[in-house]
């Protein structure tokens, strides 16, 4: 028989893992959401909103040590209160001083600059730290910018939407580096360098979750019903918060960091209003078994995230995931990348293409930095408008049949196509009516590609880079990969046998 009672070790949990955070000057009456605190990045010159709790009905006042009138609100009937304050332009360290009565809390050694949330599955979670001392030791030791602050997000399971998370910022140092992860430091430490501003990054992840997590239970419910049967069969622990706290010794049985919507409960809406400039985002991996989903998925949780926020469509620059052999999936890995590329449409988005950097037998490549640079390069490029950037490998546009042959026409081709190696083209293939891919010759004339096979007299499709673990060499001179693609709309199958 079912009990609803909770079990001892998940009481004990709950009350440990959403205590909210505390300030050393604050009482137990004035608090400030956990987001805020010492060292940390406030957005530079927009209207950034700040809230916390106090005594039902008392005025709040905070004064930043910027300059200005102190800015006054009241707590309502729960004792929750929010505004928000004008920040100046990147600089810093500033305070921040809340008052209400003789209660006080400072924010102290606050900076104003460019701040990121960098979400996502493993490959995004994973730390400098993953890879050994060896593999980025000179990074590390390199890594003296106090100007860049880490922020890390708990990671917890909610089946209720959470609005307080506990976190912690920190000054970029080869000590607090070496555990944060690895792609937001490469991604943050590029936009230092070339703007010279504060940097803040905020790192909410946990690998293996798959995208649904990361999606609001509103959303999924009125766009994703294939969704409803798993959540209407969630265990029945949302009494007080029905959070879960990873240190937990199992997850109760249903509930794992990949169900749908519980990762935005805990990881994501607690951060709202908080004010940013954008999000890089790497996952996929672990929804390559429903890439048709994904098609719009994807774009319901960007746009999802973009509702929450109300700032209109702030940046979303995401990493297509990266060649791995996927001995187990049924069908090619290939079209959870397409369903990727296919989410370019949603405006302010851009993708980074990770073709020439992973690994066949590692789903976890280990050069992280060139993934964190790209994404940057994007930001660079888009988000902050410097010029004469290519900030994007070939995509592939269109093509038309010539005889024999088909020809490729590509975008994003920089100042030309070429080769990684400066060897032949490889990875490409092509087939007629019988839909039979057979390997073909590729050649790059101008902008554009020409392929053919001895094989197939009438072509009719193309397909580039659709191994799961293909590492194909095709770029542009800039040194971008081409992400994979193919010609075709052909109907996704599961090989027989």
């Amino acid at each position: 028989m079912k009990t609803s009672l909770r079990p001892l070790w998940l009481t004990f949990l709950l009350i440990i893992a959403y205590t909210p955070v505390g300030h050393a000057e604050a009482t137990p009456s004035l608090k400030l959401a956990g987001i805020f605190a010492d060292n940390m990045v406030l957005q530079q010159k927009t209207d950034a909103a700040i809230w916390g709790k106090a005594e039902a009905g008392q005025s709040v006042s905070i004064k930043p040590s910027w300059g200005g009138k102190s800015i006054k609100t009241k707590a309502d009937d729960e004792g929750k209160w929010k505004t928000s304050i004008q920040t100046p332009p990147a600089g810093g360290p500033f305070q921040i001083r809340v008052e209400c009565g003789k209660e006080k809390i400072e924010l102290k050694n606050v900076l104003s600059g460019e701040v990121w949330i960098c979400s996502g599955q493993s490959n995004m979670q994973w730390k400098l730290r993953g890879f050994g001392k060896e593999q980025f030791k000179e990074d590390v030791e390199n890594a003296k910018y106090p100007e860049i602050r880490l922020c890390d997000i708990p990671q917890a399971l909610a089946l209720e939407e959470q609005d307080d998370v506990k976190s912690s910022w920190k000054a970029c140092n080869p000590n607090t580096v070496f555990n944060f992860s690895a792609v937001a430091y490469f991604f943050g430490s590029r936009i230092h360098q070339e703007l010279d501003v504060p940097i803040g990054l905020i790192s909410t992840n946990w690998g293996g979750s798959k995208a649904e997590a990361w999606v609001s239970a509103e959303t999924l419910t009125e766009e994703f019903p294939e969704f409803d049967k798993v959540m209407d069969e969630y265990p029945q622990i949302a009494e007080e918060h029905g959070v879960v706290h990873p240190r937990a010794p199992k997850f109760p049985e249903g509930l794992n960091m990949r169900s749908p919507t519980v990762l935005y409960n805990s990881m994501i809406k607690p951060l709202v209003p908080f004010a940013f400039r954008g999000v890089v985002w790497y996952q996929g991996e672990s929804n390559v078994t429903a890439p048709v989903q994904y098609r719009t998925l994807f774009p319901a949780l960007i746009k999802n995230w973009r509702d929450e926020w109300n700032i209109g469509e702030f940046p979303f620059y995401f990493v297509q995931i990266a060649p791995f052999e996927y001995k187990r999936e049924p069908i090619p890995v290939a079209f959870l990348r397409e369903a990727q590329l296919m989410t370019l449409t949603v405006p302010n988005t851009g993708m980074a293409v990770t073709m020439d950097v992973g690994e066949a037998d590692n789903i976890h490549p280990r050069d992280k930095k060139p993934v964190g640079e790209r994404l940057a390069l994007l930001a660079l490029a888009r988000s902050y408008e410097q010029e004469d950037l290519v900030d994007s490998g070939p995509l592939y546009d269109d093509f038309r049949v010539v005889g024999k042959e088909i020809y490729l026409k590509f975008t994003d081709t920089g100042s030309g196509l070429a080769t990684r190696d400066d060897e032949a083209l490889t990875h490409f293939t092509i087939a007629g009516k019988d839909k039979e891919f057979a390997p073909a010759e590729a050649v790059i004339k101008g902008d554009m590609i020409i392929v053919s096979s001895k094989d197939v007299k009438k072509p009719v499709a193309v397909r580039f880079g659709w191994g799961n673990a293909d590492a194909p060499n095709l770029m542009n001179k800039e040194g971008l990969p081409a992400s994979s693609f193919r010609t075709d709309d052909w109907p996704i199958k599961k090989p027989e046998g």
